[in-house]
C-alpha cells in the first residue's frame, strides 16, 4: 500500500548503485544520469518491477510496444542496449539474464521506495541475490553522460532520494532539454553498435557444438568411412534442435584421420562444446567410445563406451544424439522431440549405403556417391535424408562436372521426394532452394529461404543461401547483410559472400574474405580479383593453379581463357571458351552466374559478339545482377554496343520487378 501523503510521491526502484525513477522516467547510477531511450526505459521498468520472474518475450513486447507492431529483433536490440548501459553486476554476471526459448529475467535484488520515505520494502529478490552488493563503478557501462548538477557521492537511500527530489524539482525542464540534445547522438551511435553486435552476443550465449570425425582404432579401407559418417549422422539428427548451433559436416571433415587438439579445434570452429570419439569394428561387433566436452572448463558432460552390433548403426546414431541433448541440458520442443523419434531407415544395408555415400561426397566423389545413394533409396525409399543427398549429388554433378539437364531433373525430383517424406527437413529445403537459385528460379528460391530463416533463425547456412539468392537478383546490400548475419552465427562459413563484395566493387575486401585453402573454385576467384586490380602476374598464377588443382571443371577452363587473355593469346583463349561452352550446351543446362563469367572472358579476349551473346544468355538463365552489370569494368569494351544495351535493359527490368515483388512481401 502506498504511504499516505498530500504531495505526489515519486516511485523508485533501487538495485546495487542504481536508482530507477518510474515517476521521472530516469535511471541514475550513484546520482549520475544514465541515458536511455524511452522504450529502453519502459523495458527496464517492466523487468525491474518483476525482478526474479521470467518474463516471456510476448509479454514484454505487449507491455513495451502495445501501440505498434514491431519485430522481435527490437526487443533483442533494446535488451542489448540495457546490458551495455548497466554493465556487469558487482559480483559478476549480467543484470538481465536470457532464458532460452522463453524470455528474460532481471537477476539483481530490487527494493521499491516511495519518494523521501526512509522505510523501504523489498518487493522481489532473485534467489541468488540475498546480500547487499557493492556499488558498481559508474564508468563501467560506457554510456554514462556526466551531469554537473547531480550528486555523485550519495551514500544512503534517503539522501539520494532527497537529492533527486530537489534536483528534478528545480532543473527538470532544463535537464530534459540538455539531455535530449546531448543524448540523442550517443543513443544513435550506441544503437548502431549494438544492432551490429547483437547477433554475435546472442550466438555466444548459445551452445555451439562440433561433432568431430570418430577415430578408427583399427584402420581399414573397409571401415574408415565410419569415422566421418557417424559424425555426419549425429550432426543431421541434431540439426532439428533450434536452441543448439551445430557446425555442418563440411567443416569437420578436414579433421578426419588427424590428431585432434580440442582447444585448437574449438577455436578454429568457434564452438564451446565438442563431441569426440573413436571406434573399432570386430566382426559384426562395433565398440564406440564417445565423450562430450565443455571446452572452456574441460568438463566431460557425457562419456560412455557403447557396444552395438554393426547392423544397428541407426540406433547408435539416435542414442548418441539423445545423450548429447541430455549432456547439454537442452529442452526439446514437442516438434523437435517428434523429429528425434522419426526413424531414418529400417533397412541396415540401405543405411550403410547411405553412410558410405556421405563419405564419398565428403571426398568429392559424387559419381560414386550417386551410385550408392540410388541403391540406398531403392532398398529403402522412405529415407528422406538419402533422397536429399541424392538430389545434392546430382546437382553438384550437373553444375561442376557437366552432368547436364538430366541430372538437374533428377536432383529436383529427389528433393521433392525428400520433402514429401519429411516436410520439416531443413537440409532438403536448403538444398532445393539452392538448386532453384542456380537454375534461374531465384523468384522461387527467395521465399523458400526467407521462410527457412524465419523457422531456423540460427541456421547460418540458410542466411548464407539467402545471401546467394539476393546476389543473383542484384540485391547486393541485402546479400551482404544476410552474409554478414550468417558470419555472425558462424565465422567459418566459406562460399558466396565474397562474390557479393566483388560485385559491389570492394575488391580488397573480396580478396581478404577468400578462404585460405586452395581448390579450383577459390583459386579462380582469387585470380579474378587480381585481374580486376590489374595485377596480371598474380592473376595468371592463380588461374594456372586452378587448372593444376582440377583441369576438368568449368572454372578452370574460364580461368585458363583469362590467363590466355593476359598472355595476349586471344585465339587460344576463345577456343578454350568455345570448347567449355560446347560441353555445357551438350548437357542442355547452364548456371547464369557461370555463363556471365564467359561473357567477361570473351570481352577480355576481344570477341564482342560472343561476349554479348553470353551476357544475354546469363540473364535468361536467371542471373540478373543489374547493379554489377552496369558498373563492371570487364564489360567496358561492349557496353556501348546496342545489343549489349538491350541485354542490360532486360536485366534492369528483371531486377526492378524482383525488388517490387520483394517489397510487397511476395517475391
Amino acid at each position: 500500500m502506498r504511504p499516505a501523503a498530500s504531495l505526489p510521491k515519486r516511485h523508485l526502484y533501487e538495485f546495487d548503485s542504481f536508482i530507477l525513477d518510474e515517476t521521472e522516467r530516469t535511471l541514475l547510477r550513484g546520482g549520475t544520469i544514465v541515458p536511455l531511450t524511452l522504450k529502453a526505459l519502459d523495458l527496464l521498468l517492466a523487468l525491474v518491477s518483476n525482478a526474479g520472474r521470467v518474463m516471456e518475450k510476448e509479454e514484454l513486447m505487449e507491455r513495451v510496444w502495445s501501440d505498434a507492431f514491431v519485430e522481435e529483433a527490437n526487443l533483442a536490440v533494446n535488451i542489448s542496449m540495457l546490458r551495455k548501459a548497466l554493465g556487469e553486476r558487482p559480483r559478476g554476471g549480467q543484470y538481465i539474464e536470457t532464458i532460452p526459448r522463453r524470455g528474460y529475467r532481471f537477476a539483481a535484488e530490487v527494493k521499491e521506495v516511495w519518494d523521501e520515505q526512509t522505510e523501504s520494502k523489498e518487493v522481489i529478490q532473485h534467489p541468488e541475490s540475498k546480500q547487499k552488493t557493492e556499488q558498481a563503478d559508474a564508468a563501467s557501462s560506457g554510456l554514462v553522460l556526466e551531469s554537473t548538477q547531480a550528486t555523485a557521492t550519495a551514500q544512503t537511500t534517503p539522501r539520494i532520494a532527497r537529492g533527486l527530489a530537489n534536483y528534478f524539482a528545480k532543473r527538470k525542464r532544463l535537464t530534459i532539454i540538455i539531455l535530449t540534445l546531448a543524448v540523442i547522438p550517443l543513443i544513435a551511435i550506441a544503437y548502431l553498435l549494438v544492432a551490429n553486435k547483437e547477433g554475435n552476443r546472442a550466438t555466444a550465449q548459445m551452445k555451439r557444438l562440433a561433432v568431430l570425425p570418430f577415430k578408427n582404432q583399427k584402420p581399414d579401407e573397409e571401415t574408415d568411412f565410419l569415422g566421418f559418417s557417424l559424425a555426419d549422422s549425429v550432426i543431421n539428427k541434431l540439426g532439428y534442435v533450434k536452441s543448439l548451433v551445430v557446425r555442418p559436416s563440411s567443416y569437420v571433415q578436414r579433421y578426419a584421420g588427424q590428431e585432434q587438439n580440442p582447444a585448437q579445434i574449438a577455436q578454429e570452429l568457434d564452438v564451446n562444446t565438442l563431441l569426440m570419439g573413436s571406434y573399432i569394428k570386430d566382426g559384426n561387433d562395433l565398440r564406440v567410445n564417445a565423450q562430450l566436452v565443455d571446452v572452456a572448463s574441460g568438463e566431460k558432460l557425457w562419456s560412455e563406451t557403447i557396444d552395438v552390433r554393426y547392423d544397428r548403426l541407426l540406433q547408435l546414431q539416435d542414442y548418441v544424439a539423445r545423450q548429447v541433448v541430455k549432456g547439454l541440458r537442452l529442452n526439446l520442443t514437442a516438434s523437435e522431440d517428434r523429429q528425434f523419434n522419426r526413424s531414418v531407415s529400417d533397412n541396415p544395408v540401405a543405411y550403410e549405403y547411405f553412410l558410405r555415400s556421405r563419405y564419398l561426397m565428403s571426398t568429392s566423389n559424387h559419381r560414386k556417391a550417386i551410385e550408392l545413394l540410388e541403391k540406398s533409396v531403392e532398398l529403402d525409399p522412405n529415407n528422406a535424408l538419402a533422397w536429399a543427398y541424392l538430389g545434392r549429388a546430382y546437382n553438384i554433378n550437373a553444375l561442376q562436372q557437366y552432368g547436364g539437364r538430366e541430372d538437374y531433373v533428377k536432383a529436383e525430383a529427389a528433393f521433392e521426394q525428400s520433402l514429401a517424406l519429411d516436410p520439416q527437413q531443413p537440409q532438403a529445403r536448403l538444398m532445393e532452394a539452392k538448386l532453384f537459385t542456380e537454375t534461374g528460379r531465384v523468384a522461387q528460391s527467395a521465399p523458400m529461404l526467407i521462410e527457412l530463416v524465419k523457422a531456423n533463425p540460427n541456421m547460418a547456412e540458410a542466411h548464407w543461401e539467402l545471401s546467394y539468392a539476393y546476389r543473383y537478383a542484384g540485391m547486393l546490400d541485402e546479400s551482404i547483410a544476410e552474409g554478414e548475419r550468417a558470419l555472425q552465427l558462424d565465422t567459418n562459413l566459406e562460399s558466396h559472400l565474397f562474390n557479393s563484395h566483388l560485385y559491389a566493387g570492394r575488391y580488397e575486401k573480396f580478396l581478404s574474405s577468400l578462404p585460405l585453402y586452395e581448390n579450383d573454385y577459390v583459386m579462380f576467384y582469387r585470380g579474378l580479383g587480381y585481374y580486376y586490380m590489374s595485377e596480371w602476374s598474380r592473376a595468371a598464377a592463380a588461374f594456372e593453379r586452378a587448372s593444376e588443382l582440377n583441369p576438368s571443371t568449368v572454372f578452370s577452363q574460364i580461368g585458363k581463357a583469362f590467363r590466355q587473355a593476359i598472355a595476349g593469346n586471344a585465339r587460344e583463349g576463345i577456343e578454350t571458351l568455345k570448347a567449355a561452352e560446347a560441353q555445357i550446351e551438350k548437357g542442355g543446362v547452364g548456371d547464369g552466374e557461370i555463363t556471365y563469367k564467359f561473357a567477361q572472358a570473351y570481352s577480355a579476349l576481344g570477341d564482342k559478339e560472343a561476349a554479348i551473346r553470353a551476357l544475354d544468355r546469363s540473364i535468361e538463365q536467371g542471373f540478373f545482377c543489374y547493379p554489377y552489370f552496369a558498373s563492371d569494368p570487364l564489360l567496358r569494351s561492349i557496353r556501348s554496343e546496342p545489343a549489349c544495351a538491350a541485354a542490360l535493359e532486360k536485366a534492369r527490368k528483371r531486377h526492378e520487378d524482383f525488388k517490387r515483388t520483394l517489397e510487397a512481401g511476395n517475391p
